[in-house]
Parts: structure tokens; sequence; C-alpha cells
């Protein structure tokens, strides 16, 4: 059997969008099979300013969409369906979507990962009404309000200080005694006066009449609960890695989808870039480099499968 494809990437991120022009350009027929807007969660940053080659900060949404046409350039093509399976028979991978089935000898995995929700009450019950995983989709609905963002990694940094661009009240909220963002990130917030950090501080109720209107927040430590005025909640608390496709395969204590220094799985032909992939750093340029890596040994593996290899990988 030859498959319809040489290489299919499932997810059209920046590290899916970098293996598919890589594998374009090594001359592979190459599908990018993606279910929302190319970009992955890049689309959600306002200013991307520490990609290489941007010396001012670039928009996600701009960032993204160069990066499609970019790769349509090169050959590659996107589809918009949802990839609901996997499965490889042979030499041959078919990926299973809600547009049909595609065949591949090869497949890199860049499904990302999503939100982690805090599950405390009132969360789901005002989502989207003053609940949000996304300050530049929802920022400006709250211009000039106040605002409690919970977390204190890079995100949650980050979100902080594009919502102090909209508002002086901004309220932030992490549980230990420190931040665990990036230096940098995590000292831009601290020097920002329009943001009211308060370190040993969880979120245990969101409360309103239709939207959100107080939150109570608990000292941890103390103990003490206390009561206070809100206009819109915004969680940053880290992500779930999208391993559905593979969740045979070995994971780390996080559940991110383990791989060796060529991106590939143990199942061979299987290859793995971006935040669903076990890294020690998550950032756009990381993604980058591990796909054109995937895409280079995929077109390696190809040459193995058809009988063309010139050299080992």
């Amino acid at each position: 059997m030859t498959p319809e494809w040489d290489l299919v990437v499932i997810g059209g991120g920046p590290g899916g969008m970098t293996a598919a022009q890589y594998g374009a350009r090594a001359n592979l027929k190459t599908l990018v099979i993606e279910e929302m807007a190319p970009g992955g969660a890049v689309l959600l940053i306002s200013d991307m300013e520490n990609y290489p080659g941007f010396p001012e900060p670039v928009n996600g949404y701009e960032f993204s969409d160069k990066m499609r046409g970019q790769t349509e350039n090169f050959g590659a093509q996107f589809q918009s369906a949802t990839a609901t399976g996997l499965r490889k028979e042979g030499d041959i991978y078919t990926v299973e979507t809600t547009d049909g089935e595609y065949t591949a000898y090869t497949v890199v995995l860049s499904t990302g990962a999503k939100h982690k929700h805090l599950g405390v009450p009132g969360e789901e019950e005002f989502s989207g009404r003053g609940v949000s995983y996304c300050a530049t989709c929802d920022g400006p609905f709250f211009k000039n309000k106040k605002m409690l963002v919970v977390g204190g990694g890079d995100s949650a940094c980050d979100e902080a200080s594009y919502l102090a661009n909209l508002t002086d009240r901004v309220v932030m909220i992490h549980r230990r005694d420190r931040f665990r963002a990036q230096k940098v990130l995590a000292d831009r917030v601290k020097a920002n006066p329009s943001i009211d950090v308060r370190f040993n501080h969880t979120l245990e109720r969101i409360e309103g009449e239709g939207k959100v209107n107080k939150v109570v927040l608990k000292r941890t430590d103390t103990g003490e609960t206390y009561e206070e005025e809100m206009d819109a909640v915004f969680v940053f608390i880290g992500a779930i890695p999208q391993t559905q496709l593979a969740n045979d395969l070995a994971k780390d204590e996080g559940g991110y989808l383990i791989t060796d220094q060529n991106m590939e799985t143990s199942s061979t032909g299987l290859f793995v870039v971006g935040d669903v992939r076990s890294t020690p750093f998550r950032q756009v340029v990381v993604a980058c480099g591990e796909g054109a890596v995937a895409a280079h040994v995929a077109a390696a593996r190809i040459d193995d499968i058809k009988g063309e290899a010139y050299g080992a990988v």
C-alpha cells in the first residue's frame, strides 16, 4: 500500500508548521491537519518580543499568518479537521479525522496543551462571564475594571503585564512565596505599579449575579480568608498536554510525551514537537527547532522505507 502523504502533521502551531515547511522543502508530500486556526497558542500572544529576527514585538496572529503563508509557499497543504485517532499497520500510519482518513509514512504530533482549570466553586458557572483563560481574547472587555490573575509562571506574568495596559487595578495571586516564571518576566510584574502582587494566596470561590462580582481569597501562610470585589478572573496555572492520540506511548510525570533527540517516539516514524512534548523549556523558538529536526529525520525514515537511504540517521 502506498500512502496518500509522506508526512502528516497533526496540529498547526509553530512547531507543526515548521515541520511542514521543512518536510515540504525536502520534497515530501505534506499535509497539516488543524482543528482551529493555524498558530495554536501563539494566536493568544499580543506582543511576542523574544523570537529571533524580530527586534520589535510581533503580534501572535500576524506571526502565525505569515508562518502559514510561508508553509503553503513551500508546498504543504492545510486541512481543517479534528484528528480523532491514529493507528499504524506495517510502515503506514492512518490518521482518523472528522473529515475522513489520511495515510502517511510519517506523522508529527503537534497537538499542544490546554489550560488547566482551578476547579473552585463558580469557575465553570462564570466561564465566559468574567472567568477567562485568555487575556488577549477577553481582557479588553474589562478595560479600566478590576481584574484578578491567578498563577505564577511565564504565562501568568505575561498575561498580567498585558492586562496592566488595560487597567491600573490588576491583582495577581500565587500560592507560593515567589514566582516560578523567568526572572525577567517576574521582575517586570513586580515593578509594575498597576499590578498588586500577593504571594501565598489561593482563590477559594468566585461569586456573582450573572457575571463575576467578587472572589474569596485565602492566605496560605495564615489561613485567613477574605472577600474582595472583582470584575474578572484570569486563570493561568499550567496546561494539560493533549496526548489522546498517543496515550500508549511513554510520558513523563507531567503527562508529556517522551521522545529521543530526533523528536521520535518509540513508534518509528511518529514524532512529537511543541507543547505536548516532554522538554525543559516550552517556547515558540524551541518548538520550531523541534519541528525542523522532526521533519529532517522523517525524510530519512521515508528514504529507509522506500529503499533510497544513502546514510544512517
